[in-house]
């Protein structure tokens, strides 16, 4: 898979016109009060659970210096600070209305002094080459407005031997479970963005978003392009989500 083939790209919350990131960056300004409650409702608490398997695995290697990218109100953070008592976590996220929530969340939590949020473009990090021993994404990928690049850029700040955790929502493969998927996430969950939410888009952008983004093997061999090694993918709870870890040679 090469630059421009990735159909994720060209699905844009608003306008196909306007640069996705610029979208990207509005729409979760303007769902951040919700997004906490959306996406324990959405999932039905499942996410949480996702998020502490791939944590799991992270904490065997026992690293130091971690990055969350589309780091949002820093769920994955906090709880990497948590899980990890001596590391120091960093987040990024273009969303200044998400990032402030983070911060409240992170002075609640007493991690102040470990967990540092920052307004940032994943395409473009503020940090130095070699930063990082760990970079986690938690359900951002599929709104990069380059994935490709998008990786490069996590390679780029990344020590050798480092490793790379990317967890996202997929489309179950099977075909019994495969229906019932669909009749969730396109009519379920856009009408309950609807009630909660003063931006009905951005949950009728999901679905479109999960469907066309890279996923299993695809996603994987994008990785590799990026030049990771060791790429592999787990399916969690029917195939609708997936756990993709890879090491920086």
């Amino acid at each position: 898979m090469s630059a421009g083939d990735i159909a994720a790209e060209r699905i844009k919350p608003y306008d196909p016109q306007r640069p996705k990131s610029e979208q990207v960056e509005e729409m979760f300004n303007s769902i951040a009060p919700a997004y906490d409650f959306m996406n324990r409702a959405m999932t039905m608490g499942i996410d949480k659970i996702w998020r502490a398997d791939a944590v799991r695995e992270i904490c065997r290697r026992n690293p130091a210096d971690i990055l969350d990218i589309a780091t949002g109100t820093g769920d994955l953070a906090i709880l990497l600070a948590r899980r990890l008592p001596q590391a120091r976590v960093s987040g990024a996220d273009l969303s200044e209305g998400m990032i402030g929530i983070g911060r409240r969340k992170v002075a609640r939590s007493g991690l102040s002094g470990r967990v540092s949020l920052d307004v940032a473009d994943c395409l473009a990090l503020p940090y130095g080459d070699g930063s990082f021993d760990c970079v986690t994404v938690a359900y951002g990928v599929r709104n990069f407005a380059d994935l490709l690049a998008g990786y490069r850029e996590m390679y780029r700040v990344m020590r050798s031997g480092a490793m790379l955790s990317v967890i996202e929502l997929s489309v179950p493969s099977s075909p019994l479970v495969r229906p019932l998927y669909r009749f969730y996430t396109r009519c379920i969950i856009p009408a309950v963005g609807r009630l909660v939410s003063k931006d009905p888009r951005a949950y009728s952008y999901l679905p479109e978003s999960i469907a066309a983004v890279p996923q299993r093997a695809a996603m994987c061999a994008l990785m590799e392009q990026a030049g990771f090694s060791g790429c592999r993918w787990r399916a969690l709870t029917f195939g609708t989500c997936c756990i993709y870890t890879a090491v920086k040679p």
